[in-house]
């Protein structure tokens, strides 16, 4: 039986079905039955665009593999055919999608806490999926009903990909010929904990493992590498290992967090730099896309190396489909994102993690002295602020900062470069949460901290 209208309603849908993916509290907003209509919505939504194949990946959360066989079963019955590649990261599902040229669903929740469950979907050639370009097309499909299909139902059927996936991993960046390197991983008993061992195979790299047991209940730390008490076991361990280099990845491990040998954390903006550097070494004169709260040294080192650096909104579908639009070879976020146009313009936190390791490799410098020149600024992190009025909140910081203030952007709420000084802000209001999110950069961590705490004064008062 097909989904009957009045089934569910537009509210409802938009509380787990957001800007970029489905999220939400499993056998709450995410129970089996959605999950069946979900995907039967998903599979009408690529049959009306002539799409007949699907791939399915998930994580190691507890609810993933009964979540995606429902879906598969949805998406089955508008006739899609269906390979359920199983446990796999974010970005090998990426890959099923690029190298088959099938849409795609992976079922996790990144770096949520163990209660949580979602799926990212993506199209053939692992184009994003979000809220224009397919997500309220869903929406309407599940409010409005589906009619009974007179169509034979698509096969579903099973793979494993691993190996081809590390394999063309290992071909985009090549570290046959490094010095070997101790690396020490904390994969946060997430996804990183089977695939990192295998895109390593083979390769001058010894592995020092640490929570690499699948298990989506994360016993150990959140899965979150960008808050900092979950770095704390990584930034102990590598030291203690002799490691050259430490990586920690989220639960989809599709974003990944360097330290380096001494235990400290390597800003997300330095890796973009560096990564930059390299493909512009091979690339001359490439389009490398930065978001506006990274480092100005990003634009900075595209500059210096011959790129033309371009300016994004934060998120992975501005960072996407600028580089579509563009014809970039390149995409960094400070969230620890990294986007590549030669891994079909898709995420992946190992290839970044590949690109440090290679350029460590190559020559005979310590992590920390290779970073110092991609380094050039003392930033705040972002900090959140509940505040109820986020507009009247922004003008209030913009009205107490008039006197100083050297330019104002408004891409993605409000950007503030201060008179006299490279120092900048930024102020972006969540689109999901009454929240306020401040990033700051300065020379000096003392010019930061000044300002952060007179920032978050008039925020919070």
């Amino acid at each position: 039986m097909s989904i009957s209208a009045g089934t569910y309603t537009r509210d409802e849908l938009q509380r787990i079905i957001k800007a970029y993916d489905v999220r939400g509290v499993v056998g709450e907003d995410i129970t089996v039955p959605f999950v069946r209509d979900l995907g039967e919505a998903y599979g009408e939504l690529l049959r009306h665009e002539g799409e007949t194949n699907l791939s399915i990946g998930y994580d190691m959360r507890p609810s993933s593999p009964e979540l995606a066989q429902a879906f598969a079963e949805g998406a089955a019955a508008r006739g899609l055919n269906v390979d359920i590649i199983g446990l796999a990261s974010t970005d090998e599902l990426y890959y099923a999608a690029g190298s088959r040229n099938s849409a795609g669903a992976m079922f996790t929740a990144s770096h949520n806490p163990a209660k949580y469950n979602g799926i990212k979907l993506c199209r053939a050639g692992a184009t994003p999926v979000g809220q224009e370009s397919g997500l309220r097309e869903i929406i309407n499909y599940l409010v409005e009903g589906l009619d009974d299909l007179d169509v034979e139902p698509g096969n579903i059927t099973s793979s494993d990909i691993l190996s081809d996936y590390a394999q063309h991993l290992r071909e985009l960046v090549d570290l046959q010929n490094i010095r070997p390197l101790v690396v020490a991983v904390d994969a946060a008993n997430g996804m990183a904990g089977l695939t990192v061992p295998e895109v390593f195979r083979g390769l001058p790299i010894e592995l020092k493992p640490l929570y690499f047991e699948l298990d989506g209940t994360f016993p150990n730390h959140e899965a979150n590498p960008l808050d900092p008490k979950n770095l704390v076991d990584l930034q102990k361990f590598t030291p203690e290992v002799g490691a050259d280099i430490g990586l920690a990845f989220d639960g989809d491990a599709d974003r990944c967090f360097v330290v380096d040998e001494k235990g400290q954390p390597v800003s997300p903006s330095a890796i973009t730099g560096l990564v930059a550097k390299r493909y512009l070494a091979t690339n001359p004169g490439a389009k490398i896309i930065h978001n506006l709260i990274t480092s100005r040294a990003v634009p900075e080192i595209i500059s210096e190396n011959g790129g033309t650096a371009i300016r994004t909104r934060v998120g992975h579908s501005f960072i996407k489909a600028t580089m579509a639009e563009t014809g970039a070879t390149f995409g960094g976020e400070h969230s620890a994102h990294y986007y590549f146009a030669d891994f079909y313009n898709a995420d992946s936190g190992i290839i970044a993690a590949l690109h440090v390791l290679a350029a460590l490799g190559e020559g005979t410098q310590q992590l920390s002295q290779l970073m110092a020149e991609y380094t050039r600024y003392a930033a705040s992190g972002e900090i959140n602020s509940t505040v109820a009025d986020q507009c009247a909140a922004t003008q209030a910081v913009l009205d107490a900062f008039a006197d100083r203030i050297a330019e104002v952007d408004e891409l993605d709420g409000v950007t503030v470069s201060l008179k006299g000084t490279p120092a900048w802000f930024n102020l972006r209001a969540s689109n999901t949460e009454p929240l306020l999110r401040l990033n700051v950069e300065a020379p000096t961590k003392t010019e930061v901290d000044h300002l952060v705490e007179e920032i978050l004064g008039i925020i919070r008062n």
